[in-house]
């Protein structure tokens, strides 16, 4: 196992080194390749997902956990699609962040250029393998990618078409490397990998990032959880705040941008929440609702509402269940979010311009949204063409990152023979 990682993440190491100086023409090149492979391979692997599938079911996995698990056409599709977007995106590897001549003669300036070799720990979701191999390949870094045990299979195929599709391009072949072992110690071994890892992204649940956060040796993108709200103001357009809201639930209910409690207005609540009810009666959400919701909706017919605990909403449902919250003010909403929100996407339901700017002004997380649904907090949605990891960090990296994420900078200066008094 850790001679696994050890010659595994070297291999990437050595790499790295020449990946940084490819050209974005042979860059491209391999992502298009990628993206075609997706396609032409499809049948190797949804064949390959039907048997991560079948072991989930076998071994009584949830269904939130096996919608992120699930690939299919449609996905494919889409994934080769944010592929060909990556490739379109200007390169950042050598973008000039300033230059500026200092009194003495020099030209003092500062470069793009890769971190080097990205550690990621992930669970369940094949589409990361493809998010994170393209971008980091596009933005000149090395890649070591260590997927769960439930997706072996899926990974294993999608990592082939990656690994075909650079070596045809002329990429060093050793620039995505995937661990093959499923030993959960293999976690550990990553954590201590510094000198080997220059950044570690986790992409799973809390328990995951937590760990990451305690025992990782080099810097990390530790945030990322989700405990996301959508307030509905008093000055709230009701049938876009219906509509707002059931899409931040239900579109994807399983995915870490998803609505996990409603917050509304006490003035607006009697014809809110009846309209969200009698819709969410026919989808299947459970509401967990405060004393005020719950004498609401109760009685709409076909609901599913229940009291909700206090440990409700501090939490991350990744299911057809919200919290339901009724407020008499803005600030009132504002501190719950303060109180409970993970700092991730906070959404705000209104025609009141003052309400709307405070909210965006004074609420902190990584997106912030008006008259929008929280579900566009998303690489592909901001235009980066995919993503790496939604970041609620506040150093080096916020809300999604894409290729400049994956970056940082050396300075570069340039003489005529100045020297130092």
């Amino acid at each position: 196992m850790a001679d696994e990682l050890e010659i595994k993440a070297g291999a990437a190491r050595k790499a790295s080194r020449t990946l940084a100086n490819i050209t974005s023409d042979v860059k491209d090149r391999a992502l298009r390749s990628i993206a075609a492979g997706l396609l032409s391979n499809q049948a190797d692997i949804l064949d390959a997902n039907a048997k991560d599938i079948a072991a989930g079911h076998e071994n009584g996995l949830d269904e939130s956990f096996l919608d992120r698990l699930l690939l299919s056409t449609d996905r494919l599709e889409a994934m080769a699609a944010d592929v060909r977007s990556v490739a379109s995106l200007p390169d950042p590897v050598g973008e000039v962040l300033e230059m500026r001549s200092m009194p003495n003669g020099l030209k003092i300036g500062r470069r793009r250029v890769p971190l080097g070799v990205i550690g990621v720990i992930y669970e369940s979701r094949p589409n990361v393998t493809i998010d994170i191999s393209v971008l980091c390949l596009k933005s000149g870094n090395a890649v070591v990618l260590r997927g769960g045990s439930d997706a072996i299979n899926s990974n294993t195929a999608l990592a082939a078409v990656v690994k075909k599709a650079i070596a045809d391009a002329g990429l060093p072949g050793d620039a995505v490397q995937v661990m093959e072992s499923t030993d959960r110690g293999l976690v550990g071994q990553m954590l201590k990998a510094r000198g080997m890892i220059d950044l570690l992204i986790p992409r799973g649940g809390k328990a995951l990032i937590d760990r990451v956060a305690e025992e990782a040796t080099m810097p990390a993108i530790t945030g990322g959880v989700g405990v996301c709200h959508t307030y509905v103001d008093k000055a709230a357009e009701l049938n876009m705040a219906v509509d707002i809201v059931n899409n931040a639930k239900v579109s994807r209910p399983s995915v870490c941008n998803a609505l996990d409690t409603v917050i509304v207005h006490s003035a607006t609540a009697p014809t809110f929440l009846p309209a969200l009810a009698r819709k969410w009666a026919e989808l299947g959400v459970q509401m967990r609702c405060d004393t005020r919701a719950l004498s609401i909706v109760g009685a709409t017919k076909g609901v599913s509402a229940i009291p909700v605990t206090s440990e409700d909403w501090d939490t991350e449902h990744l299911s057809l269940t919200a919290g339901i919250k009724v407020v008499d003010s803005l600030d009132e909403a504002m501190e719950h979010i303060v109180e409970h929100g993970s700092g991730h996407s906070e959404a705000i339901v209104s025609e009141d311009y003052t309400a709307a700017m405070r909210f965006m002004d004074e609420v902190d997380a990584a997106a912030v949204f008006i008259n929008a649904s929280t579900r566009f907090n998303d690489g592909a949605q901001f235009g980066l063409g995919a993503e790496v990891a939604i970041s609620t960090n506040k150093i080096h990296a916020r809300g999604p990152m894409g290729l400049k994420e994956l970056t940082s900078y050396k300075w570069t200066v340039m003489g005529n023979g100045q020297v130092r008094n």
